[in-house]
């Protein structure tokens, strides 16, 4: 089989390149290992989708067929520091439809799938486990598990941050283990939320709590590991309670919705984020720590300048030309090492237990919190991103 474009892995950031590309002449063809399951009650993986990759959404026609009624707009933000200090951020204020959409990340990757099951330049090869991985100067060939073998003008490596493509190609990246968990749950709440987003920067690490249809939250817990397998061992009444109490009871008391499950958090940086005939996107290029919410939206962003850049190159210039990928680097690397150096040092800030840090800290949220032309500034970047 040969095709233009080979994308390895149908998560969010490879489907939404797959899909960006119907509209071309490219043929295009994506390797997963098993579909994602159809949506069953509330997922407790959640994303906090910037208004600028939701009309990328809705632009590949995405968007619009989600169901409406498990979208959250997010039009308020509360931070507060771990001694007094505080920050707000209002959508209203700052003249913005929106802050952010709350997403279950199961809804929206089945209806990228479904987008992709019915796109004519696209060949899903499904369940599909790749085995070798083969660079040359004009192709890139892929042999499959069960012996099929694909040629392509560029591969992209979708596949997460354990990614086989980017290992099968030699790259060696960094990782920076934080030594916690991110935990996640959905509770139901006494009292409405608002389309309110808070975060408490603790002791024990970041506490999120981000809104959701039905007057829910759910909730994102940064925390070390000693605490986190605490928190998972908890029955359902206990660890209600337990993020009650951490949210000092600003919505009154919780009941869960759905059981709670970890994940392991790190930073990962990729000397580059692409290669001979190879381009990665997603997870597969970088990882960062989710107090900042943005790592879905950095890999919309990775396929949404990819795609831009395939449908709009020469007819003479093939997809891997690595004068081209080399455009789609330079257009992602600022981001990306933003992002990743603000989220780590922020890390790095509130987890140091140091007391004149502490006061320093909150003084600044506070402080920022007084400069309303500051805010505004945040905010912007927060929604164009």
């Amino acid at each position: 089989m040969k095709t233009d474009v080979l994308i390895v892995g149908g998560g969010l950031a490879g489907l939404s390149l797959a899909v960006a590309l119907r509209g071309t002449p490219l043929s295009v063809a994506l390797v997963e290992r098993q579909p994602p399951s159809a949506p069953n009650g509330w997922d407790s993986r959640i994303y906090a989708v910037s208004p600028k990759n939701a009309a990328f959404l809705d632009e590949i026609g995405v968007w619009q067929h989600m169901d409406a009624d498990r979208l959250t707009r997010v039009d308020a933000m509360e931070i507060h520091g771990d001694a007094g200090g505080r920050l707000d951020f209002s959508a209203y204020d700052a003249g913005a439809d929106t802050l952010a959409w709350i997403v279950e990340s199961a809804n929206m990757h089945w209806q990228l799938w479904e987008s992709a099951r019915r796109q004519a330049n696209l060949k899903l090869l499904c369940p599909a486990r790749p085995q070798a991985l083969e660079r040359n100067e004009d192709h890139v060939r892929l042999t499959l598990g069960d012996g099929r073998t694909i040629e392509a003008r560029l591969v992209v490596a979708a596949d997460g941050a354990n990614s086989w493509t980017r290992q099968a190609a030699g790259i060696d990246v960094t990782f920076n283990t934080y030594d916690q968990l991110g935990v996640v749950a959905n509770f139901r709440c006494e009292q409405p939320h608002r389309d309110t987003a808070f975060q408490w920067f603790r002791d024990d690490g970041v506490l999120a709590w981000l809104p959701l249809p039905e007057q829910m939250i759910s909730m994102v817990w940064s925390t070390p590991l000693a605490n986190a397998e605490a928190l998972l061992a908890l029955d359902a009444e206990a660890l209600a309670a337990r993020a009650g109490n951490a949210g000092n009871h600003r919505l009154g008391t919780l009941s869960l919705v759905t059981a709670a499950a970890g994940f392991p958090l790190r930073l990962m940086r990729a000397p580059s984020s692409i290669g001979q005939r190879l381009a990665l996107v997603g997870d597969a290029a970088h990882t960062i720590h989710p107090l900042s919410g943005h790592g879905i939206n950095l890999g919309f962003q990775d396929a949404q300048t990819l795609a831009a850049l395939l449908a709009d190159k020469p007819d003479h210039i093939d997809c891997g030309d690595h004068a081209l990928l080399r455009r789609h680097e330079r257009s992602r690397k600022e981001e990306v090492l933003a992002l990743q150096g603000a989220t780590h040092a922020l890390h790095k800030l509130f987890s140091s237990g140091w007391r004149p840090l502490s006061v320093l800290r909150n003084m600044g949220l506070n402080v920022t919190n007084t400069l309303p032309l500051v805010k505004d500034v945040l905010v912007r970047y927060a929604i164009a991103s």
